[in-house]
């Protein structure tokens, strides 16, 4: 080729193969970018929708738990109320069984 072209023609042979590759690859990564940028927005998309579905779920569950939350803490108040009734009626048996005692061991003390 460089009998026919001479150096000046081999040489900007070369320059437009090598010029020929480098647009190429600069194509080809332009395609493969934009191919990659539309199938993250696709994929970022469904991930939206996904997330929004789960996000809709969670919410619909924690309504129903609070419902039923709500009934326990009823529930538990009641036996709370229960509880303390109990407790101050068995403080007057001991107070009431201490003034007993008490009063016993004085009567006995100034009966002597």
């Amino acid at each position: 080729m460089r009998e026919k072209l001479g150096d000046e023609g081999v040489d900007s042979l070369i320059e437009l193969i090598n010029q020929s590759q480098t647009d190429q690859k600069a194509e080809i990564l332009e395609i493969v970018e934009e191919k990659f940028e539309r199938r993250l927005s696709e994929e970022m998309g469904k991930l939206r929708q996904e997330m929004g579905e789960l996000k809709a779920e969670l919410i619909n569950k924690m309504a129903d738990n609070k419902v039923e939350t709500n009934g326990l803490i009823s529930e538990l108040r009641t036996e709370l109320h229960q509880s303390r009734a109990d407790l101050i009626k068995w403080m007057f048996i001991f107070w009431i069984g201490q003034i007993g005692m008490i009063l016993g061991i004085l009567f006995a003390f100034f009966k002597k």
